[in-house]
């Protein structure tokens, strides 16, 4: 008999959507999205909706692993135990790195940072891959990160969509778009589906914007566009001022690769309020990825967008806000810089390393090294559902739950709703969950007290008081919106840095170039298929491709082959014409697999944003050869 089971899916995506799982005889035979939910209600992005042949594959993880081999859960967590206190004992815990990421962003899995919090405390990671130099501008300019509320784009009069591809990666938000009847400009180096949704497109230089945002600053100043009362709540208004006019339009707009009516038309867009700014979270993914959000923030408060129904600058909505981990105390030893991963774990005298919710070698840059660097410790253990390029590199590979076995509280970083999921169908036998893990783990090391609870006691004991809702309250009545972010963000101007005003941007950063050797740089960018290196049917047979204008494939034919190289790697490809990108971009899928040869990371060098400690993804010059 069919019954109707209700989740939230766990993955590393904006949406956090709410899940319908239909299962029959203990197997789930179909996904949909869930009508109730708010924000992501009545459907499912093909990633999650297609999820199933994943949970069902046969390569997935059902019993631990030590070197390759199978063994028992007694065993394999006894050989862990040993490691981690022989090698705590002879080097201290600084000699163990544990490493978090966001395969799962649920608060439960915060969890392993506790119990190696409680061991060590431990090596940790610092920064964040994906955002951490747009967190960083935005915790700069205002002393906190949040947004509007998503349905306060239907206030707007104009959105700018900053190098937002809202269709592949918030598919959620495309319907309130749709619903919005506010002009919408994609501004965006490569071209991508949104722009069909949008009146005006700008592609301008890969790392131009900044130079974009500081001549569309000068319009404003310029028409005397600028907010009257911009002085009464933004520090630096003079510097910010003498910044914007250090160049002429002409010279901004050059480098920005962009006609000065452009700066003109987002200025009057701005002037023409409210206008929502959204920005993409690959816009602050380069060497001068912080300045550039910095810019677009200085933009909306200089235009008086910024606390107005209607405006605002949304980067990231705070997930966590809602989540209360003060019980994490321990500060680590020492931290190695997520982007850096491999080059300071290579160089370092770490012994050990523990990955949860990650796939380094894959999603990382400088793929190689991250293997090596994983390949020479003494001992690595991996927490995961699937083989993965990581797994391959592991001493112990510890299988665990899916999204659809999870049970756990979801913020999200699209909305602020928050929701609970549960799992819909048990897991294969020899599966634990991450908190099972965990606590049997801790069984062994003196730490069950620490660890002690289940999944929903400890949920209850991380849901805040104040977030307006209780774990109960999730479970009967699903997703809540948290009382905890407003519906809109600094109505009262006020602001949570030092002076309490916006902390305006006051010098201009460098940017990444390409060269004649080698002029291309390489986007490795999300995919509908995939999320991050998971694959909901696998991956394309054949080489990866990489998408090119048809001006800069070095004379190979659309759909022909050859090899792309960067000043650190080559790999094979499959060249995709496509004149609607720009000329100096090569463009390939993220999460390809380094053993398949579909990874771009093996191309990629490990550099940080300017602040942040983001990964500079999106800077790497590559070429086309035969």
């Amino acid at each position: 008999m069919r019954e109707i089971r209700r989740t939230v899916c766990n993955r590393d995506c904006p949406d956090a959507c709410s899940i319908v799982a239909h299962v029959e005889d203990g197997r789930v035979v179909q996904l949909g999205g869930d009508p109730a939910h708010p924000v992501t209600g009545g459907f499912l992005c093909w990633r999650t909706n297609n999820f199933l042949p994943l949970q069902y594959h046969p390569e997935r993880l059902t019993t631990p692993l030590l070197r390759g081999n199978p063994v028992s859960w007694d065993e394999a967590l006894d050989f862990a135990a040993r490691e981690l206190t022989r090698i705590r004992a002879g080097s201290g815990p600084q000699a163990i790195f544990h490493y978090r990421s966001g395969g799962s962003l649920g608060a439960l899995k915060h969890l392993t940072d506790y119990f190696f919090s409680e061991f060590g405390p431990v090596t940790s990671k610092r920064g964040d891959i994906c955002s951490g130099g747009g967190d960083a501008a935005q915790l700069l300019d205002f002393g906190e990160e949040d947004s509007h509320d998503l349905f306060d784009l239907l206030n707007s009069r104009n959105i700018l969509l900053w190098g937002k591809n809202v269709v592949v990666s918030s598919p959620h938000t495309m319907p309130v778009l749709k619903d919005s009847a506010a002009r919408k400009m994609l501004i965006d180096p490569v071209w991508h589906k949104t722009a069909r949704f949008c009146d005006a497109f700008v592609q301008p230089r890969p790392g131009g914007d900044f130079a974009l945002a500081m001549a569309v600053a000068r319009v404003l100043f310029e028409e005397e566009w600028v907010d009257p009362a911009a002085g009464s709540y933004c520090d630096h208004l003079p510097d910010f001022h003498a910044l914007a006019f250090s160049r002429e339009l002409d010279a901004w707009c050059e480098e920005a690769d962009v006609r000065a009516d452009v700066a003109r038309d987002i200025a009057a867009r701005l002037h023409e309020g409210p206008t929502a700014i959204v920005v993409g979270w690959g816009m602050a993914r380069r060497v001068n990825g912080g300045a550039i959000v910095r810019a677009l923030d200085a933009l909306s408060a200089l235009s008086g967008n910024i606390g107005v129904a209607g405006g605002g600058v949304s980067y990231y909505f705070w997930r966590r806000k809602n989540f209360d981990f003060s019980f994490i105390r321990k500060q680590p030893p020492r931290t190695i810089l997520e982007p850096l991963f491999g080059p300071e774990l290579l160089a370092s005298d770490v012994r050990a390393v523990w990955i949860t919710a990650g796939n380094p070698i894959a999603m990382l840059p400088e793929s190689a090294t991250t293997e090596k660097a994983l390949r020479s410790r003494e001992f690595v253990c991996v927490v995961d559902s699937w083989p993965t390029d990581t797994t391959r590199a592991a001493t112990l590979v510890l299988p665990t739950t899916t999204l659809l076995e999870d049970d756990d509280l979801l913020g999200a970083y699209g909305h602020h709703f928050v929701g609970s999921s549960r799992p819909v169908v048990a897991p294969p036998a020899a599966v634990k969950s991450d908190l099972e893990i965990l606590q049997a783990l801790a069984a062994r090391v003196g730490l069950s007290d620490v660890m002690r609870g289940t999944a929903r006691e400890w949920k209850e004991r991380i849901l805040r008081k104040d977030a307006g809702f209780t774990v109960s309250d999730l479970d009967e009545r699903g997703p809540q919106r948290s009382n905890l972010s407003a519906k809109v963000l600094f109505a009262d101007r006020k602001f949570k840095t030092a002076s309490g005003k916006v902390n305006l941007i006051t010098s201009a950063p460098d940017r990444s170039q390409v060269s004649a050797q080698f002029p291309l740089y390489l986007m490795a960018l999300s995919t509908d298929k995939a999320q991050n290196s998971q694959w909901s049917k696998g991956q394309p047979q054949g080489p990866a491709t990489v998408t090119v204008h048809p001006d800069s494939a070095g004379g190979i034919p659309d759909g022909g082959f050859a090899r792309l190289e960067s000043a650190i790697g080559s790999m094979p490809v499959q060249v995709v014409h496509d004149p609607r990108q720009r000329r100096d971009v090569a463009l390939m899928a993220k999460g390809g697999h380094m053993r398949e040869k579909r990874n771009a990371n093996v191309l990629a060098r490990a550099r940080a944003t300017d602040i942040g400690g983001g990964g500079a993804l999106y800077d790497e010059a590559v070429r086309i050869t035969p």
